[in-house]
């Protein structure tokens, strides 16, 4: 069984891992982000999370600066996790995993559609080289060592 940390592992992908790869997180950030869940009892409520699971990933993202704990806006006697900037880039995470979902394990279509804001539309990733500009299909890309391997 894989412990929590992958000390290890020189790999972005296992750091990140470390703090959004509990089953719980990315549904956490994706009702966040989506759903506009802000207090504790918005995310117990859509996600049926167990409150000491719930009280814990949250602690995990704000010490890690993925949420902000603040003092609710309107003023009630509570306190509102809001998005930083640092979790608002996990949307591509979350969208290119619930498109695998749509296409193997959504049975009935996608449950979720996400469009543009502005107008409306379907969105959709698209992984494009940075020299040709060619969209790339799984099998297109390779992994080469980079400047933080040692």
């Amino acid at each position: 069984m894989l412990g929590r940390t992958y000390e290890r592992e020189n790999c972005s992908a296992a750091r990140a891992l470390e703090v959004v790869g509990e089953r719980w997180s990315l549904l956490i950030i994706r009702d966040a982000m989506f759903g506009g869940a802000r207090r504790f009892t918005d995310f117990e409520r859509s996600l049926g999370i167990a409150s000491n699971v719930l009280a814990a990933r949250l602690e995990l993202f704000t010490e890690n600066g993925l949420m902000e704990s603040r003092r609710a806006a309107d003023g009630a006697e509570v306190r509102e996790y809001v998005l930083t900037a640092r979790a608002r880039d996990l949307e591509p995470v979350i969208l290119a995993l619930s498109a695998w979902g749509d296409t193997w394990a959504a049975p009935n279509g996608a449950p979720i559609v996400y469009r543009h804001r502005r107008c409306e539309s379907p969105v959709h990733l698209d992984l494009r080289c940075d020299t040709c500009g060619d969209s790339l299909p799984p099998g297109e890309i390779v992994a080469v060592p980079g400047p933080g391997l040692q």
